[in-house]
Parts: C-alpha cells; sequence; structure tokens
C-alpha cells in the first residue's frame, strides 16, 4: 500500500479502510505556557513535531472557557496538567443570569485561543496533521462555572440554569465557527457531563445532550475531524455514540467499554487504547508497545486511532511514548532545545 498523508489516514480511520500503517495521537497540557498564545502554540507545535501525532490537538488552560464570565484558575498545577478553580462564578442562584453569550473573539480566554490558532497559523511542523482545538460541553461548563452547587441548582432552579446553558451554548457555536474559519480542521469536544458519577441519566437527557447536538451539528459539514471525547467514567456510553461525529475517545484502560466493544457501538472511528498513567506514566517502554499492539488488536487494525484515555501526564517519560510510536511504526523527531522525561 501507497503511503497516506496523515488526513488521509484519518479518513480511512473514520471510515473504517485499510491503512498504511494504524494512525496515533498523544496530547498533553503545558501549564507553563498555557495563558499565552505565543507560547502555548510554539510549545505545541514541538510536542508535535517530535511525536508525529496523526491530528494535532491544541490544549489550552482548563479555565479558558469560563473566565469571561468571572472563573479564577488556582495557581496549582494537577498531575494532568490542568488547574482547578480557585473562585466559581456562580456563588448564588441569581448569578446563573448573569451568563451572558460572549463574542469569542473579543472575550477573555476564548480571544486567547483564537489568537493561538492564529499563531500557528499553517507552520510547518504541521505538516498533513488535522488540528483541533479543544471545547468543552455546556453542561461541562456550568460545572467549572459553579462547582458543587450545579446538582442542587438544576433540580431547585432548573429553568436559571437553562437560560445560562443557553448563553453558554450561543458562545460555543460562535467559537467553533470562528476556529473553523481561521483554518481549523475540527474540533474535540469534551463531554465531562455523561458520567453517571457526575449526573443521573435523565439530567444528562435534558441538560446535556440537547446543547451537545446544537454544537456538534453546528460543525456538520465543515469539520472533517469531529471528535467526541468521552471523559469520566461510568459513562452513559450509548447516548454519546448516538451524537454527531467522527470517533470517540474515552479511558477505554479504566472504564466500560473496552476498546474493541466501543468500535462496534460508533459509527466511526475510535480512538483510546494507551492507559495514559498506569502505563504511558509508571510502565515500561516495552508495556507501552505491547498496550498500543493490544489496541490494534483489539480492532482489527481498522476503524481506531491508538491514544490515550485523555491528556498525558506532566511526568510521562518519552521512552514509554516512543516505545508506541515506533511500535506502530510512526515518525520519531528530536526537536532541538526542548528536554522531555526520561524513564528512569
Amino acid at each position: 500500500m501507497k503511503q497516506m498523508s496523515r488526513r488521509e489516514r484519518i479518513q480511512a480511520a473514520i471510515n473504517r479502510q485499510p491503512v498504511d500503517r494504524v494512525p496515533y495521537a498523544v496530547w498533553r497540557h503545558f501549564p507553563a505556557v498555557d495563558r499565552s498564545p505565543a507560547g502555548l502554540a510554539q510549545a505545541t507545535l514541538r510536542f508535535h513535531d517530535h511525536y508525529g501525532s496523526d491530528f494535532l490537538k491544541i490544549t489550552p488552560h482548563g479555565g479558558y472557557a469560563v473566565e469571561a464570565w468571572g472563573c479564577v484558575e488556582a495557581e496549582e498545577v494537577m498531575p494532568d496538567g490542568h488547574r482547578a478553580c480557585a473562585s466559581c462564578a456562580v456563588k448564588s442562584a441569581d448569578d446563573w443570569k448573569r451568563i451572558r453569550p460572549l463574542d469569542p473573539m473579543s472575550a477573555e480566554g476564548y480571544s486567547q485561543q483564537i489568537e493561538t490558532i492564529v499563531r500557528m497559523g499553517f507552520d510547518r511542523r504541521i505538516g498533513d496533521a488535522p488540528v483541533l482545538p479543544t471545547i468543552f460541553s455546556p453542561l461541562s461548563l456550568a460545572r467549572k462555572l459553579s462547582g458543587n452547587r450545579l446538582s442542587a441548582d438544576l433540580k431547585e432552579h432548573p429553568d436559571l440554569v437553562r437560560g445560562a446553558l443557553e448563553a453558554i451554548t450561543e458562545t460555543i457555536v460562535r467559537f467553533a465557527d470562528a476556529a473553523l474559519t481561521e483554518g481549523m480542521s475540527g474540533i474535540f469536544y469534551s463531554i465531562q457531563a455523561a458520567s453517571r458519577t457526575a449526573h443521573a441519566e435523565e439530567i444528562y437527557a435534558e441538560f446535556g445532550e440537547p446543547y451537545d447536538r446544537r454544537i456538534l451539528d453546528s460543525v456538520t459539514g465543515r469539520s472533517i475531524l469531529t471528535i467526541v471525547h468521552c471523559h469520566g467514567d461510568a459513562l452513559m456510553f450509548d447516548r454519546l455514540a448516538r451524537l454527531p461525529g467522527h470517533a470517540w475517545n474515552w479511558d477505554d484502560r479504566r472504564t466500560a467499554p473496552t476498546l474493541g466493544e466501543g468500535r462496534a457501538r460508533v459509527p466511526g472511528a475510535v480512538i483510546g487504547g494507551l492507559d495514559q498513567w498506569a502505563t504511558l506514566r509508571d510502565g515500561t517502554p516495552e508495556a507501552s508497545a505491547a498496550q498500543a499492539k493490544d489496541a490494534v488488536a483489539q480492532t482489527g487494525g481498522t476503524g481506531v486511532i491508538v491514544g490515550p484515555g485523555c491528556v498525558l501526564a506532566m511526568n510521562t517519560p518519552d521512552d514509554n511514548v516512543s516505545a508506541v510510536v515506533r511500535a506502530l511504526g510512526g515518525p520519531l523527531k528530536p526537536v532541538p532545545g526542548i528536554r522531555f522525561e526520561r524513564s528512569s
């Protein structure tokens, strides 16, 4: 088989067609620079240049999507590279009324992500990889905005929360449109609210899924790679599998379904097979490569993109990730001036 471009390889995976090699992707946070558009763009490009992933995911600081409404991130960086919320914008039920639609071209947080996209432009290091911004679902952002009070407000003040969800959805639709207009290939859509640990299924069905569908429908026909990232455990997987998308990503090594089972339940590709904690962070190069090969075996090597269930931990050894890339036949390139973690 002739060598495919990254875009061709991803499209073949979505269509469950044969590939010249199984595609893969890895991504991570860059907390030392992720509040700077220039810093995040350059760190992301260097990381991509090193590992040669088949798609490039821009991973911003998690609070970018809520800071314009008044949320403040803590300074402490968690092991996976995100920062928790130090101060939530919604401290009382009436505060939901303050969540109004934003213009992402000028709103704090969103505008910095647009600048990151513009700065990345068509950098030669991207090559032929699809590039995706990270977008969080409205109900996920409602939790970021309100913290632990969200569950109570959904029961006691549903109309107030619903009004805020409408405003968040309108903002995200605008942001997705701006990102695609600036040259993005698709979106990495993170749903943290379709886990039974987070919400009962009827809550997600009423306050989550309709807004997710509206956003995903808004990019249909323009996005060549819409990834539905299913975050958390005890997933409402059958609901998630019916959302409009091209590929589904979840922590298949830690929560059901397995990668092979998930492939049988979605219409496109599955992304996963690698345990970013026990294997990529704490394991060996041999175990990392074996897990990648098992992901291929589970799926027959079609309809799959090998990757982690979520972002790589900050201290993930380069040796382990490099072993995965080599096992799949991908390119590895040394990047001057960058020190990646080494296994001990």
